[in-house]
């Protein structure tokens, strides 16, 4: 049994030595050992530390953490790759089996020992050192080595990968092969010989797209009987260096403080290589290969190759926003993989550094002294401020807040900044009197909205004098009081005196003169004398009038100088008219409906009256004097303004007027004789039905005054009993 493990062991080993020199010479350097078979001569044992022999590995990347294991637990491959007994040994045994391993390669190579006696008892896990020993098995088992296959080979295909073995395996067994990647999707990827168990890989492979494939291997008989299995076989996609690292953007922008110490980080930029990121295939370095501008120095930025952070290099004192020549600086980032070796691929991107502006400038006026001439009374920006800031323009650093902090006391001026060009805009907001003050004296300070830095401050440049020289302007008169308020009586006597108007002249230096007008009188009522300014009536004083308003009459009159230039000035009469009693009263509403039923024969009207107390209510309201009325309408008080209307007896539904007096409570009181209509009609269930109420005569008295029975019937129809007649 042991010579039939030592057969399937050699045999392994060849396909995998097959496997290596295929490779390497079809891809130049492939990692792993570059001699995959040793021999040494066995002399009756090995001493501890003898090198035995040196093996040659080479990941293709510099051999960085590689680590080695010997399947014989008393042998192992020193710093020198020489491979050395770790003790005094005599049971080596004929064969032994080294596995190299790194993040970029996985290899095994094969020592023979010539002249060894055979070690026993062994088993295969031992031979290929993958644990302690187990009890000797002699059942046959099915193997299928881990294999591995590059990324981006060349054709011609199918190329052997590896070999499945089966220590059993007879003429009429078989291999197969199942799982992603042979018959199932991706199918027909890799493929194995049937009867050699040789495993193909049948196309080009990408490892981003699909980095390793489980399969599953077994044995059956001819007749598809399984023997053996199935069996997991594991093939991992080598990486290759065949992604260039990518920036998730081509422009990256940031910004720096001017002034800021050295080594401020100013931004990170990073990319992404979608290869291995367990191999230096996607191990990237950072660099910057372009600045531009170059001045003040062409190394004035620094990237850190592994994080990507971007800090600065320049000197504080030098980062000066105000001295550079530009304010925006463009990198050109180069990022490598390969640790950034020359063989690496590269990916570029560019970055737009902003040098940003602190408040390290005050502003300064122009000029220490400004000068104006405004003329009294006007109102408007009065003169331009102009100052000089060094800072970035349109930010807080520039932008300038005025201020008056002297020479202003009742508040006449105001001053604003101009947003376009940073000015301070000097108002008046308050007209200014000549024969007051003449000449005003401001004290300005200008500051900034953002606060300077810590070693900078305002100085005496930072204000200034505004010299305000007031211009005499001819001034209209000005009215006192404004406005004039009397109170008359209406209907006063026409030419009443009203009110004597008052007006001044504010120009006291001048010798002028004033004369009045009237400028607007809505109802033509009032005349103004034009020296004196007394005011009378020139038509009746009406307090019922639509141009009353709340028993106020207003009025506007118009007082002018006799300057060079003439200017005039307005003032308002109101007059407060009391109340006259010169309106009779009347009844309201004019029609009434009533049910020829006399129990809901009743309505309410009330007294009205365009006059105010105490010429208005309480109304007295009564039945008219026409005889015979009180026998069939009561009129009875409800309360202060209005009364009730009775039906005492049914009547024919018709229309009917009725004669009422009301009375007002004036001194004297003012009574008014007047009619309603009164409306019979038929009530039931809740409803009026007035629509075939005939025509009857308003006044019985005249009718038989001036017609005949004879002629009355034949026009209308006569009730003697009734007070009340129909309307012809």
């Amino acid at each position: 049994m042991e010579i039939g493990i030592r057969i399937l062991i050699v045999f392994l080993v060849s396909q995998v030595v097959h496997i290596g020199a295929q490779k390497e010479g079809e891809e130049g350097c492939v990692p792993g050992f570059q001699v995959k078979e040793y021999q040494v001569e066995y002399n009756g044992g090995f001493q501890k530390d003898h090198p035995l022999t040196q093996v040659f590995f080479d990941d293709c990347a510099g051999n960085e953490g590689l680590a080695f294991e010997v399947s014989h637990p008393d042998f192992q491959v020193d710093e020198e790759m020489n491979l050395v007994a770790r003790r005094d040994v005599m049971d080596s045994g004929t064969v032994m089996f080294i596995h190299g391993v790194n993040e970029q390669a996985d290899d095994m190579a094969q020592v023979d020992i010539v002249g060894a006696p055979p070690r026993s008892p062994q088993t295969l896990r031992e031979i290929l050192g993958l644990g302690q020993i187990q009890p000797y098995r002699s059942k046959r088992a099915l193997f299928a080595p881990r294999m591995h296959v590059n990324e981006n080979m060349e054709p011609p295909f199918p190329k052997v990968i590896g070999t499945v073995m089966s220590p059993g395996m007879e003429n009429d067994h078989i291999f197969h092969m199942t799982g992603s990647g042979a018959d199932q999707d991706p199918k027909g990827v890799f493929t194995i010989n049937r009867v050699t168990g040789e495993v193909s890989v049948s196309q080009e492979l990408d490892r981003e797209a699909i980095s390793s494939y489980t399969l599953e291997v077994s044995v059956t008989d001819l007749s598809g009987k399984l023997v053996e299995g199935p069996v997991a076989l594991l093939v991992d996609v080598n990486d290759q260096n065949d992604n260039r690292p990518i920036f998730k953007e081509t422009r990256y922008a940031g910004e720096v403080l001017e002034g800021s110490p050295t080594g401020t980080v100013v931004m990170t930029m990073t990319a992404e290589d979608a290869d291995d990121p367990r191999l230096q295939n996607a191990v990237l370095r950072y660099n910057i290969v372009r600045q531009s501008p170059d001045k003040p120095s062409p190394n004035m930025f620094y990237i850190n190759p592994e994080s990507g952070n971007i800090v600065t290099v320049i000197s504080p004192t030098l980062l000066d926003r105000e001295t550079l020549p530009t304010t925006q600086y463009e990198l050109e980032i180069v990022a490598q993989d390969m640790k950034g070796r020359d063989v690496g691929l590269t990916g570029t991107a560019t970055a737009t550094i902003t040098i940003t502006d602190k408040n390290d400038h005050a502003p300064e006026f122009t000029h220490s002294l400004f000068q104006a001439n405004v003329d009294e009374g006007s109102t408007g920006v009065a003169v331009n401020l102009t100052v000089d800031d060094r800072d970035d323009p349109a930010t807080g650093a520039w932008r300038a807040i005025y201020s008056i902090i002297n020479g202003d006391p009742t508040q006449n001026f105001e001053i604003q900044t101009n947003p376009d060009n940073n000015e301070g805009m000097l108002s008046v907001v308050k007209p200014l009197d000549y024969e007051s003050v003449v000449f005003h004296t401001l004290l300005i300070k200008v500051e900034n909205e953002d606060p300077l830095v810590p070693d900078v401050g305002y100085g005496s440049s930072s204000t200034a004098t505004v010299h305000i020289t007031v211009l005499d302007v001819n001034e209209g008169p000005v009215f006192f009081p404004d406005p004039l308020q009397v109170t008359k009586m209406e209907n006063i006597p026409l030419g009443s005196f009203v009110a004597l108007l008052n007006a001044t002249d504010p120009d006291v230096l001048q010798s002028q003169s004033i004369r009045f007008a009237v400028l607007r009188d809505p109802a033509n009522w009032l005349s103004v004398n034009p020296v004196r300014g007394t005011v009378n009536t020139s038509a009746n004083l009406d307090r019922e009038s639509p141009y009353v308003h709340d028993n106020k009459y207003t009025a506007i009159f118009m007082a002018t100088d006799n300057g060079n230039r003439p200017a005039s000035g307005t003032g308002t009469l109101v007059i407060h008219l009391e109340d006259y009693n010169d309106n009779a009263p009347y009844v309201h509403p004019s029609v009434v409906r009533v049910c020829e039923d006399t129990k809901d024969s009743v309505v309410i009207v009330g007294g009205r009256d365009r006059d105010i107390h105490p010429n208005a209510g309480p109304f007295k309201i009564e039945l008219g004097k026409q005889p015979g009325l009180e026998k069939t309408w009561k009129v009875s008080r409800v309360n202060n303004t209005h009364a009730q209307i009775m039906l005492l007896q049914s009547m024919k539904r018709a229309n009917y007027q009725l004669p009422l007096v009301v009375t007002d409570s004036g001194l004297p009181p003012l009574s008014n004789s007047t009619e309603i209509k009164v409306q019979v009609c038929t009530c039931k269930k809740n409803r009026m039905d007035c629509s075939s109420a005939g025509s009857v005569c308003s006044n019985l008295m005249m009718l038989l005054y001036t017609v005949s029975l004879v002629l009355l019937s034949l026009f209308c129809e006569y009730t003697v009993s009734s007070p009340a007649h129909p309307i012809l």
